[in-house]
């Protein structure tokens, strides 16, 4: 017997708290989990911060990577460089603005088989880099052909 598959749209989001920048929590399972909900099957998962000083990308997550993805923002937007942010706002976070913008806000997966299609050592990287620890909310959109 043949299952008809029809198209899905479904959302979702994650709330996690994250330490002063850059820190970086995988959120993968929390990904996995939303995907699993929904049911579906084949298309695609797009998972988008909320905020302009986070990030999502992907990485290995292994100590060793995740300290040199760490030092390497530092070393791209660094904190003690002059930001015109801070004649604005003096809030000394104008480099938490610039690094997030380099990684970016969003990100797209392709599901299929109901999974998400990623490569044996790739996990989803959530990435604060606000200078003070802050609760970040990454919204989650799946559309896609599901039963």
């Amino acid at each position: 017997m043949n299952k008809e598959m029809v198209v899905k749209l479904y959302y979702g989001s994650i709330i996690k708290k994250l330490d002063r920048g850059p820190a970086i929590m995988d959120i993968t399972n929390d990904l996995s989990f939303i995907l699993e909900e929904s049911a579906i099957l084949y298309g695609s998962l797009s998972a988008t911060v909320i905020g302009s000083t986070g990030s999502i990308t992907t990485i290995e997550y292994e100590e060793g990577v995740v300290e040199d993805l760490k030092d390497a923002i530092k070393r791209l937007a660094p904190e003690d460089a002059f930001y015109r942010h801070e004649l604005k706002w003096h809030d000394g976070n104008g480099h938490s603005h610039v690094q997030a913008a380099l990684i970016g806000p969003s990100i797209t997966i392709g599901v299929r088989n109901g999974r998400l299609n990623l490569g044996t050592w790739q996990q989803v990287v959530l990435i604060n880099h606000d200078n003070k620890p802050r609760e970040r909310k990454v919204d989650v959109t799946i559309i896609g052909l599901g039963a």
